[in-house]
Protein backbone atom coordinates (compact mmCIF):
# COMPACT_ATOMS: atom_id res chain seq x y z
CA UNK A 1 0.00 0.00 0.00
CA UNK A 2 1.28 2.97 -0.86
CA UNK A 3 1.10 6.81 0.38
CA UNK A 4 -1.49 9.53 0.00
CA UNK A 5 -1.65 13.32 0.11
CA UNK A 6 -5.02 14.76 2.36
CA UNK A 7 -5.96 17.61 2.12
CA UNK A 8 -8.06 18.95 4.65
CA UNK A 9 -10.08 22.44 6.69
CA UNK A 10 -8.54 22.56 10.18
CA UNK A 11 -11.20 23.76 12.96
CA UNK A 12 -9.76 27.61 12.24
CA UNK A 13 -11.20 27.54 8.59
CA UNK A 14 -7.53 27.11 7.28
CA UNK A 15 -6.50 24.75 4.69
CA UNK A 16 -3.90 22.03 5.41
CA UNK A 17 -2.48 18.63 3.95
CA UNK A 18 -0.64 15.72 5.32
CA UNK A 19 1.37 12.93 4.30
CA UNK A 20 0.36 9.37 5.29
CA UNK A 21 2.49 6.20 4.85
CA UNK A 22 0.69 2.98 3.20
CA UNK A 23 0.26 2.30 7.17
CA UNK A 24 -1.81 5.73 7.98
CA UNK A 25 0.93 7.03 9.99
CA UNK A 26 1.16 10.91 9.44
CA UNK A 27 4.86 11.40 8.04
CA UNK A 28 4.44 15.42 7.16
CA UNK A 29 2.24 17.98 7.90
CA UNK A 30 1.82 21.64 6.33
CA UNK A 31 1.28 24.73 7.79
CA UNK A 32 -2.60 26.30 6.85
CA UNK A 33 -3.40 28.03 3.95
CA UNK A 34 -6.02 30.52 3.61
CA UNK A 35 -7.47 29.49 0.41
CA UNK A 36 -6.89 25.82 -1.21
CA UNK A 37 -5.24 26.62 -3.94
CA UNK A 38 -2.54 27.70 -1.85
CA UNK A 39 -2.39 24.46 -0.29
CA UNK A 40 -2.42 22.33 -3.28
CA UNK A 41 0.84 24.03 -4.65
CA UNK A 42 2.06 23.16 -1.42
CA UNK A 43 1.35 19.78 -2.04
CA UNK A 44 3.03 20.00 -5.53
CA UNK A 45 5.63 21.79 -4.26
CA UNK A 46 6.17 18.22 -1.73
CA UNK A 47 6.08 16.12 -4.67
CA UNK A 48 8.84 18.17 -6.77
CA UNK A 49 10.84 18.64 -3.66
CA UNK A 50 10.42 15.36 -1.94
CA UNK A 51 12.98 13.02 -4.41
CA UNK A 52 15.97 15.85 -3.65
CA UNK A 53 17.09 14.48 0.35
CA UNK A 54 19.32 18.12 0.11
CA UNK A 55 15.49 19.41 1.04
CA UNK A 56 15.40 17.67 4.21
CA UNK A 57 17.00 18.93 7.50
CA UNK A 58 16.73 16.81 10.55
CA UNK A 59 15.98 19.59 13.46
CA UNK A 60 15.52 19.08 17.60
CA UNK A 61 12.78 20.38 19.49
CA UNK A 62 12.79 22.47 22.05
CA UNK A 63 12.32 19.27 24.53
CA UNK A 64 15.19 17.22 22.82
CA UNK A 65 12.76 15.43 20.12
CA UNK A 66 14.29 14.86 16.83
CA UNK A 67 12.00 16.26 13.50
CA UNK A 68 12.59 17.08 10.05
CA UNK A 69 11.59 19.64 7.87
CA UNK A 70 10.99 19.36 3.98
CA UNK A 71 12.08 22.77 2.41
CA UNK A 72 11.47 24.09 -1.27
CA UNK A 73 14.23 25.15 -3.36
CA UNK A 74 13.75 28.99 -2.14
CA UNK A 75 14.40 27.40 1.56
CA UNK A 76 10.82 28.12 2.54
CA UNK A 77 9.89 25.21 4.95
CA UNK A 78 6.56 23.48 3.02
CA UNK A 79 6.28 20.45 5.84
CA UNK A 80 7.09 19.56 8.71
CA UNK A 81 7.17 15.54 10.58
CA UNK A 82 6.22 14.62 14.22
CA UNK A 83 8.79 14.30 16.94
CA UNK A 84 10.63 11.13 16.77
CA UNK A 85 12.40 9.19 19.49
CA UNK A 86 15.82 9.33 17.61
CA UNK A 87 17.68 11.03 14.84
CA UNK A 88 17.40 7.49 13.17
CA UNK A 89 13.56 7.31 13.19
CA UNK A 90 13.68 11.03 11.67
CA UNK A 91 15.84 9.82 8.79
CA UNK A 92 13.82 6.60 8.51
CA UNK A 93 11.03 9.57 8.12
CA UNK A 94 12.39 11.39 5.51
CA UNK A 95 13.38 8.21 3.48
CA UNK A 96 9.64 7.23 3.58
CA UNK A 97 9.04 11.09 2.10
CA UNK A 98 11.26 10.65 -0.24
CA UNK A 99 9.55 7.15 -1.35
CA UNK A 100 5.50 7.98 -0.96
CA UNK A 101 5.71 11.93 -1.79
CA UNK A 102 6.34 12.02 -5.63
CA UNK A 103 3.64 9.92 -7.01
CA UNK A 104 0.97 9.82 -3.78
CA UNK A 105 -2.64 11.08 -4.83
CA UNK A 106 -4.08 13.39 -3.23
CA UNK A 107 -7.68 12.50 -1.12
CA UNK A 108 -9.25 15.90 -0.72
CA UNK A 109 -11.37 15.70 2.07
CA UNK A 110 -12.61 19.82 2.41
CA UNK A 111 -15.84 18.93 1.12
Amino acid sequence: MSGKFELYKDKAGEFRFRLKAGNGENILASEGYKDKGSAENGIASVKKNAADKARFEIKQSTSGKPYFVLKAANHQVIGQSQMYDSESGAKSGVSSVMTNAPDAPVNDRTG
